[in-house]
C-alpha cells in the first residue's frame, strides 16, 4: 500500500499488529501465499490448507526478507498483550507480523482497501464460456486509452482475485477481474471483494451441473454479479438471455450485446469488423476470425464504453495460455491450443472455428472429457461427436467420457485412454498441412499433447 505503515496495513486487513509499527511500504504491497516467492517488499499471507497450514512458513518468509507476514495466532511467534495467543517470540528478523483469526478474510479485506485506494474503475467478468477471452479482449481494447491491469490465467477465485487486486500498481485506471465459480455464493463473494463498477456476464450454459444441477441454477449463480453491483453501476448481459431476466435491476444501467442487442456486429471481413454500439459505429482491425471471439468482442466494447472509453482501430489480442492460441508449427501443421477448459458450448464454438480455417490438409480434433456435467454428461459428449461430423476429418478422443463421441462420428477416429497415451498417439497421425484443435477440461491434462506436438515438430 503506497505510503501505508504497518499499522495502517493491519487496520485495513482487520488484523492485529504484533510488531513492526514503523515499517512503511513504498509502492503497492506485493502479496503472496507462497513462501518461496516471499522476499523484500512482499507480504506473506499464511492460509490454512487441507494438508498444510501456510502460517507454518512465516519464519521462512521473514528469513527471506519479506516486509511482513499475515498469519493466524498459532504462527505469530509472540503474543499480544492480554490476548492469550501462544507464541514464543521466535520469528526471525524485524519484519512486520500481523495476526488474525481468519487470514483469508484478512487478505480479502486488504484487497478491498487497496481497490479503494487505487480509485480505478473495476470491471468484473464472468460467464459459462468466454470470460477469459473477454478479459483478454478488454485488455486489448482498453490498453491504448487507459492504464489497464487484467487478471492472470486462473487467478479468479476467492484467493486469486484479491491477490490480483493487490498486485495492481498505483496509477491503475481500469482493473479487469475475471470471476470464476464452482458453486452458488462464490460470485457473490468475489463481487463483495472487488466492488465492480461494471459487471459482465458473457454467457450462461451447461457448466458445473454436477454441483448446481440445472442451467437455471447456473444462471442464478452468474447473476450474483448483478446482485453485487452498487446502484448506478452497469450490467452487461447477452441479448435475449431470458435466464437472466429475473435478476436484472431497475437501479442499474443494463446493456445487452449480440444479435438484436444494444451492441451488435453489423459487418465483418477477414481483418475488419464494424460494430453498432448503441447507435454509434465502431470499426476494428483484428487478426482473429473465430466467431466466438468476435461475439465476445461485443461484450468487451460494451464494458469499455461503460468506463468512458470509446475504442476502435487496431486491436492487439493476446489470449491467455491454453485459451485458443493458434500457432504454426514446423512441418506445416497449425495447432490451436484450447486445452485449458471445455464445456458443450465452448466445444461447439471451437469446432465451428476449426471448420472455418482454410487448409490444404485435414481438420483434426483432439477432444478430451468435458467434466462436471452431471448425469447428462454422456448425452452432451454424444452430441459433440455428432457435431464434429460437419467440422472434422480426423477425431481423436481422450478419456472415458470423450469415448462416447465416437459412435455418432462417421469419419476417421482414434481413442486414447488418457493424456499420456494421446501425446504418444497424435504425433504419429499428423501430416503436413493439417490443422489441429486440442480441447478438453483442464483436469484431462491435454496441455501435454500441445507441448509434445511443439517439441516433436521443432526437434
Amino acid at each position: 500500500m503506497r505510503r501505508w505503515d504497518a499499522q495502517q496495513v493491519a487496520r485495513a486487513a482487520g488484523a492485529r499488529l504484533l510488531r513492526g509499527s514503523v515499517l512503511g511500504v513504498d509502492g503497492p504491497l506485493q502479496t503472496t501465499i507462497d513462501s518461496r516467492r516471499a522476499g523484500p517488499g512482499t507480504l506473506f499471507v499464511g492460509l490454512p490448507g487441507e494438508q498444510v497450514d501456510g502460517g507454518s512458513f512465516a519464519a521462512a518468509a521473514l528469513a527471506a526478507g519479506a516486509w511482513g507476514v499475515l498469519v493466524g495466532p498459532d504462527h505469530a511467534g509472540g503474543s499480544l498483550p492480554g490476548d492469550g495467543s501462544p507464541g514464543d517470540g521466535s520469528l526471525p528478523g524485524d519484519g512486520a507480523v500481523l495476526v488474525t483469526d481468519d487470514p483469508l478474510k484478512a487478505l480479502q479485506q486488504l484487497a478491498t482497501a487497496w481497490r479503494a485506494q487505487l480509485g480505478a474503475k473495476v470491471i468484473g467478468v464472468t460467464g459459462s464460456t468466454g470470460k477469459t477471452s473477454t478479459k483478454d479482449l478488454l485488455l486489448g481494447v482498453l490498453s491504448p486509452y487507459r492504464l489497464t491491469v487484467a487478471s492472470q490465467a486462473n487467478f479468479n477465485t476467492e484467493i486469486g482475485l484479491p491477490l490480483e487486486i493487490l498486485a495492481a500498481p498505483a496509477g491503475t485506471e481500469v482493473l479487469v477481474l475475471e470471476m470464476g465459480m464452482r458453486g452458488s455464493g462464490q460470485i457473490a463473494e468475489l463481487a463483495r471483494i472487488a466492488e465492480p463498477d461494471v459487471g459482465v456476464i458473457v454467457s450462461v450454459g451447461p457448466v458445473h451441473l454436477e454441483l448446481l444441477g440445472s442451467i437455471e441454477a447456473v444462471a442464478a449463480a452468474k447473476a450474483e454479479l448483478i446482485a453485487g453491483l452498487a446502484p448506478g453501476a452497469t450490467a452487461i448481459v447477452p441479448a435475449g438471455e431470458g435466464l437472466l431476466d429475473p435478476y436484472l435491476r431497475h437501479d442499474l444501467t443494463t446493456i445487452t450485446f449480440g444479435p438484436g442487442g444494444d451492441v451488435q456486429l453489423v459487418s465483418e471481413g477477414d481483418t475488419r469488423v464494424e460494430i453498432d454500439a448503441q447507435g454509434e459505429r465502431i470499426g476494428f482491425e483484428v487478426d482473429f476470425t473465430q466467431p466466438h471471439l468476435r461475439h465476445d468482442l461485443l461484450a468487451a466494447v460494451a464494458a469499455a464504453r461503460a468506463v468512458g472509453v470509446q475504442p476502435g482501430g487496431r486491436l492487439e489480442l493476446a489470449l491467455s495460455p491454453g485459451r485458443g492460441q493458434c500457432r504454426l508449427l514446423p512441418g506445416g501443421i497449425t495447432l490451436t491450443d484450447d486445452a485449458y477448459n471445455a464445456n458443450p458450448v465452448s466445444m461447439r464454438a471451437a469446432l465451428d472455428a476449426l471448420a472455418a480455417i482454410e487448409t490444404s490438409g485435414r481438420r483434426v480434433a483432439v477432444l478430451g472429457d468435458m467434466l462436471e456435467l452431471g448425469p447428462d454428461a454422456r448425452r452432451y459428449h454424444r452430441e459433440i461427436g455428432a457435431h464434429a461430423n460437419d467440422t472434422v476429418d480426423l477425431l481423436v478422443t481422450v478419456g472415458p467420457l470423450a469415448a462416447v463421441m465416437a459412435p455418432d462420428f462417421h469419419g476417421e477416429h482414434h481413442h486414447a485412454a488418457d493424456a499420456e497415451a494421446a501425446a504418444r498417439l497424435v504425433p504419429t497421425l499428423l501430416r503436413s498441412g493439417d490443422v489441429v484443435l486440442v480441447k478438453a477440461s483442464n483436469g484431462v491434462g491435454l496441455k501435454l499433447v500441445c507441448d509434445t506436438l511443439t517439441a516433436v515438430t521443432t526437434a
